[in-house]
């Protein structure tokens, strides 16, 4: 008999909180979820044209300094996927910096070289690709028997591509409000679950009360 009632308060106590309330609470959860998810990707989105912009702007130590913040940022918060961020300017200048190197390895390479760039250096800004083929084409003009492009051995495109992996579940505003949304469907998972289960048991052991 004291089993008995114990087991209909049990459930009286969790008819209380109704399923449609947890539902709300859920659905008001998984909003916030999505807000902090959202915002975790907009940071990363932000340190990364930072990267772009310094690399743009031929800043070396202030480029590095941004990759390891994209580094830290992207390594501590969910939601900012694998981040394959590739220093194309950096590349250039590097690349172009290479071609003008052979063609002042003698002499008469220069000269040429002094020219050549008068030539190119008007028309582009910075030693971007448009560079690079100008001052080849204009080069081999001068000293068709050499051509500095086909001399060099370009950088490695691989050393200037870095990439940066988020983790499935990080310990922040996002990563605890999944946590919420999970804890509060294993609630009303449980509720249920175990109101049937109390049900029978009243149908199955008290019949007769």
């Amino acid at each position: 008999m004291a089993k008995q009632r114990t087991v209909q308060k049990t459930i009286k106590n969790l008819q209380r909180i109704k399923t449609w309330q947890l539902l709300i609470l859920l659905v008001l959860m998984a909003f916030v979820a999505a807000t902090f998810l959202r915002l975790n990707n907009v940071g990363m989105t932000q340190r990364r044209d930072a990267v772009i912009s310094a690399d743009e702007q031929g800043k070396s130590e202030t480029t590095r300094n941004r990759l390891l913040d994209l580094q830290h940022y992207v390594s501590a918060h969910m939601n900012t996927g694998q981040n394959d961020v590739y220093l194309a300017s950096q590349y250039e200048r590097d690349k172009a910096a290479l071609v003008e190197q052979a063609a002042t390895a003698n002499q008469s390479g220069a000269v040429i070289n002094q020219q050549v760039d008068a030539i190119c250096k008007p028309q582009f800004s910075g030693y971007n690709q448009g560079y690079v083929d100008c001052f080849a084409r204009e080069y081999a003009k001068y000293a068709p028997d050499s051509d500095p492009v086909s001399q060099v051995k370009m950088p490695d495109p691989d050393r200037y591509r870095f990439v940066f992996a988020s983790p499935l579940w990080s310990p922040d505003f996002a990563g605890f409000s999944i946590f919420a949304c999970v804890f509060i469907v294993l609630l009303i998972l449980g509720r249920m679950i175990t109101l049937v289960v109390l049900k029978l048991l009243l149908k199955s052991k008290y019949q007769d009360i």
